[in-house]
């Protein structure tokens, strides 16, 4: 899929961007979003797939205040939505508790999802407390997603130990608050570690 300039015109994260290659599979640009929150990437596939279709997607997940509302904008100004997407963290959270079962859509498409989550390279807000090592499969798992804006910290995810946690958290703040904010996510995390428990070995 190519990637045009209107995609590039974008404020934020992403490597995409700034990077020289125009063409790159759709898996490439899923697997962007889900490392790195790559804009040009999210822009690219709500053109391919259409906004009307993930919002039709998210209406069939049970999710009734958590969908994605426009492209991504470097600004936002009068004729357009005042922010690109909105979320809640119980529907959030009944949502990976459906992609944690494989009972979404189809076990298949759980799995991808997982996967995509798996490669995450933000673990610094709930995932800093939690006990694993984001570098190896083995041990404790975090499968996590993390999402910032102005006055708003939020992560959420699946952790794998003695047990399966699913949590979100979401934090909003005042300017000025961001390191408050960032110390609050990870006192929850400390919370979903203990509730994870240490990793059960297959010889266990």
């Amino acid at each position: 899929m190519e990637l045009l300039d209107e995609d590039r015109e974008v404020g934020g994260t992403g490597l995409l961007g700034a990077l020289s290659p125009r063409w790159w599979t759709v898996a490439d640009l899923a697997t962007a979003v889900a490392a790195v929150s790559d804009n040009a990437a999210t822009n690219a596939l709500l053109r391919l797939v259409t906004l009307d279709a993930v919002q039709d997607l998210a209406c069939q997940a049970g999710l009734r205040d958590t969908t994605v509302h426009d492209r991504i904008r470097a600004e936002r100004g009068p004729g357009v939505p005042e922010t690109f997407a909105t979320g809640t963290a119980r529907e959030l959270c009944a949502f990976l508790a459906d992609v944690a079962a494989g009972t979404w859509q189809r076990p298949r498409a759980c799995a991808l999802l997982r996967d995509w989550l798996a490669g995450n390279t933000d673990h610094t807000l709930v995932a800093d407390s939690i006990g694993h090592d984001p570098w190896s499969g083995d041990g404790v798992r975090v499968l996590n997603k993390t999402g910032t804006d102005t006055g708003v910290r939020a992560d959420t995810g699946i952790v794998s130990g003695r047990h399966t946690v699913v949590y979100a958290v979401i934090a909003a703040f005042e300017p000025g608050a961001e390191r408050a904010a960032v110390a609050e996510l990870r006192r929850w995390g400390t919370t979903v570690d203990r509730l994870a428990g240490a990793h059960r070995s297959d010889s266990s």
